[in-house]
């Protein structure tokens, strides 16, 4: 006679489900807290604030010869004054 739906399998079999369920709803645990941790990065996410991103451009445009020493610095102290 069948005393169940998983055999011969006893405790230990309950046990490995029960780790096995754990493990299962963990993972989807982490990577709901992932997903939202990762919307939260700030304005710039992974690349920085919009702020280090405008003097980036600005130093390649001083490194390529586009702009001169004078124009770079006020470029530079605009961005850097508080609005």
């Amino acid at each position: 006679m069948m005393y169940g739906w998983y055999g011969d399998w006893g405790v230990g079999g309950w046990i490995v489900m029960a780790l096995m369920m754990l493990l299962f709803w963990g993972g989807v645990v982490t990577v709901v807290i992932l997903l939202v941790r990762g919307g939260r990065q700030g304005h710039g996410g992974y690349y920085g604030s919009a702020h280090d991103e405008a003097e980036r451009i600005l130093n390649e445009r001083f490194a390529r010869g586009e702009i001169d020493a004078t124009e770079l610095n006020e470029r530079r102290a605009a961005l850097r004054r508080k609005p």
